[in-house]
């Protein structure tokens, strides 16, 4: 974001996709919400809170919107696990500063990262919203490696209307026939057997398939299912899993087209991003959700589509960097993992390391 635009501006003109820590979050997604609090345009200010952390300069913005007379509504999610006794502090807070605060779903965590804003442009309302990976809090986003999409997209804004009127006015997790974004626990599931059925299918047809994605957990049996029936069929399936993977990947017969590898580095790896390939017309998504059943069936997850072309190459950019990482474990099929072996002569810096050289490069 060009520190002499607004943000607003910018947004108007193209989709921003931000990479914490190597874009910085202040310059970025906080900016973007101080920019909308100081605005006198700016009408409305909607977001989920899972974990804010301590002191907060986003919660003093929208303090000091509420102030200003624009709308502001504050999802908190009161069971955010280790928390709790802090999300309850910034809802009291909150509430006090005259902002609406609705409380957790019952019976399901709300992990959805989204922030919706509403501003008066020549005569109509024109909406903004960020849907990432990550939580709100400055301070995570300096040692967890996170995503976020920026947009002024029409459809994206009416999803996020949508979603925030369900957030607030139901008991129930999101109902709506959404446009673009997929929300779990009611879609998220079906739409990912589906994509990775279509390319299935693509690959049947033309002989070649291929999947990537980058997770925190793969542990949903269904999903894990259909991921060895694609590699059955000829797909290439690439996984960049940081955490628990009950898929085994390389077995004879089974998953042979499958390979996961696991990034350990400076920073926790957070973000997720699926990629089809979809016959040549590929598809990217970024969002809140992991391949877990906690994530898919017991939680309100929202996951986005990627469209615009730079963003998409950015998002393709970071998942080749972390599958060719050469100081990356492989998950063998035994469940065990494998540190990979140095190349002679090459590059042996990791991709956490390539990619903070490449940000100090291009500050």
């Amino acid at each position: 974001l060009a520190a002499g635009q607004s943000v607003f501006a910018t947004l108007a003109e193209h989709d921003v996709l931000v990479h914490h820590p190597y874009d910085s979050f202040e310059a970025t997604v906080q900016r973007l919400l101080v920019e909308a609090a100081d605005d006198p345009d700016v009408a409305a200010i909607k977001l989920t809170l899972y974990r804010a952390g301590g002191r907060s300069r986003i919660v003093d913005a929208l303090a000091r919107a509420v102030e200003r007379g624009k709308e502001v509504f504050v999802f908190v999610e009161l069971k955010a696990r280790f928390d709790e006794e802090r999300n309850i502090e910034w809802a009291h807070k909150l509430e006090q500063a005259g902002i609406r605060v609705v409380y957790g779903l019952v019976e399901i965590k709300t992990h959805a990262k989204t922030a919706l804003i509403v501003r008066r442009e020549q005569g109509a309302l024109r909406r903004y919203v960020h849907i990432g990976t990550g939580n709100y809090n400055a301070a995570t986003a300096e040692m967890y490696t996170d995503i976020g999409l920026l947009s002024a997209d029409p459809a994206l804004g009416a999803d996020l209307h949508d979603l925030f009127n369900e957030l607030s006015g139901s008991s129930r997790p999101p109902q709506a026939a959404f446009r673009r974004i997929l929300v779990a626990p009611t879609s998220l599931l079906k739409r990912l057997i589906e994509l990775v059925e279509r390319e299935a299918e693509h690959a049947r047809a033309a002989g070649s398939g291929r999947i990537r994605a980058k997770l925190n957990g793969l542990a949903d049996s269904d999903l894990i299912v259909a991921l060895y029936r694609a590699s059955q069929a000829g797909v290439d399936v690439d996984l960049v899993v940081r955490g628990v993977c009950t898929l085994r990947p390389g077995v004879p017969g089974l998953s042979e087209r499958i390979r996961v590898v696991s990034i350990l580095g400076r920073f926790l790896e957070h973000a997720r991003i699926y990629h089809f390939a979809n016959g040549g017309d590929a598809e990217y998504y970024i969002g809140s959700a992991d391949w877990r059943p906690r994530n898919l069936r017991r939680r309100v997850e929202v996951v986005t589509p990627v469209r615009d072309p730079a963003c998409c190459r950015r998002l393709d950019a970071i998942l080749e960097a972390e599958l060719a990482d050469p100081t990356a474990w492989e998950l063998e099929p035994d469940g065990g993992y494998g540190r990979r072996p140095p190349e002679p002569g090459a590059d042996g810096r990791g991709s956490q390391e390539r990619l903070l050289d490449l940000a100090s490069a291009t500050a």
